[in-house]
């Protein structure tokens, strides 16, 4: 918690980016209900969620609650564009900002008050000229702890400005759902809707020894903490990554082939496209599978040459991801899935090799194959679309008879 006891943290999150991105780019689609993706709804605009639609839902079923729905493929090179400029508006702010994800970050804005007003102020400039000059709408929660402003932007939204006052945290946390709280998903509520706790203050009341016997003692003494604001982490200046990486939760699904390289293909293509506009590579690949039961896997492989290509990251990360289901044999389903990039290195240019006539040379950037990947990547980038490979894996609708829900 701040020092002073001042409310100057600011949890500035984007509205449904992908859809309002898509939205943007083709004002047809606005007041409509339109979903990213295919086969796996990856967003959805407010329009969709209206209708239930949500991020991780097959896309039969999206089209089920949803007949007018619109799919489009992505424009994920466009997303990055976008969102890099909403964090230089934040920039121009406060230094003091801590981006976490490519639409939401932390501000701490109490060394801009002389400049720029009181934090609400702050926060409305912010969202003014987020629109005004960017085009999308973003909610920015303003509280004592980085916590707390993050459940504000939450209640928030959409496209909305909450500012929670020292004297009422208590008042404005406690009658709020626990899934608002950071890191409770749907099988976490489930197992506390299971003992009766479902809302935040049923968490603050209960002793942490049983929340950790519930949870474990990590899951159960932070959501204790947090249950009643107690949060001492400050926001910290975003640093140059170590990994780059993305991750989806998709709900419970099938781990059937198509479905593994859909997700990854789309969460490759963020993450190769983010190290293409930093000018890195790298050379280990990780991927975590999460299974039912909260139960989480990592598989990684350090490869013998830096890559940032999209076809060959898929390509390692659908066999990781395979490896990871056939050593867990018993799991059918899975509930999330991520990808990252570790062993970073500069790479400002594709140095060509000579052909060693070895197995492999397809995933080495030099090669032949290799250096043929990489420009096809890139040419895919320069339009802004998802590679065909992708968008037609992403079209493939899996059988209600499969096992999602």
């Amino acid at each position: 918690m701040r020092a002073d006891g001042r409310a100057t943290i600011l949890h500035a999150d984007l509205d449904a980016f992908y859809a309002s991105v898509e939205q943007l780019l083709d004002p047809s689609l606005c007041g409509e209900p339109i979903a990213v993706g295919g086969g796996v709804v990856l967003a959805a605009s407010y329009e969709a969620k209206a209708f239930g639609v949500g991020a991780g839902m097959p896309g039969w079923r999206a089209r089920q609650l949803c007949p007018r729905l619109v799919f489009v493929g992505g424009h994920f090179r466009e997303y990055q564009r976008l969102a890099d400029r909403v964090m230089d508006v934040f920039g121009d702010f406060t230094p003091l900002v801590e981006r976490v994800s490519i639409d939401e970050a932390f501000l701490d804005v109490a060394g801009s008050v002389h400049l720029f007003g009181p934090p609400a102020d702050i926060a409305a400039a912010i969202r003014r000229r987020v629109r005004d000059e960017i085009g999308l709408p973003v909610s920015v929660g303003v509280a004592r702890t980085k916590h707390l402003a993050k459940v504000a932007s939450q209640v928030a939204k959409p496209d909305g400005l909450v500012v929670v006052e020292p004297e009422r945290e208590l008042e404005f946390l406690h009658p709020l759902p626990v899934e608002l709280l950071w890191g409770v998903g749907p099988a976490t509520r489930a197992r506390l809707a299971e003992t009766g706790i479902r809302t935040i203050a049923d968490l603050a009341a209960t002793p942490t020894p049983a929340l950790q016997r519930l949870l474990g003692d990590a899951a159960g003494g932070k959501l204790g903490s947090l249950a009643i604001n107690d949060d001492p982490r400050r926001v910290q200046p975003t640093r140059k990554a170590a990994s780059v990486g993305a991750q989806s939760a998709m709900g419970r699904r099938r781990a059937t082939p198509d479905l593994l390289r859909t997700v990854l293909g789309y969460l490759v293509d963020r993450v190769a496209g983010r190290l293409r506009a930093a000018s890195l590579a790298g050379r280990t690949v990780t991927v975590r599978v999460r299974f039912t039961g909260l139960r989480s896997v990592t598989r990684s492989v350090t490869l013998p040459v830096p890559v940032a290509t999209t076809l060959t990251l898929t390509e390692v990360a659908t066999e990781l991801a395979g490896i990871a289901l056939v050593d867990h044999p018993t799991e059918q389903d899975v509930t999330l899935l991520g990808v990252s990039v570790s062993h970073l290195v500069d790479e400002h240019a594709l140095q060509l090799e000579l052909s060693l006539g070895l197995g492999g040379d397809r995933r080495r950037p030099g090669s032949g194959a290799g250096s043929a990947r990489w420009a096809a990547t890139v040419a895919f980038s320069d339009f802004g679309r998802v590679p065909e490979e992708f968008r037609a894996l992403a079209e493939h609708e899996p059988s209600p008879a499969s096992g999602e829900r």
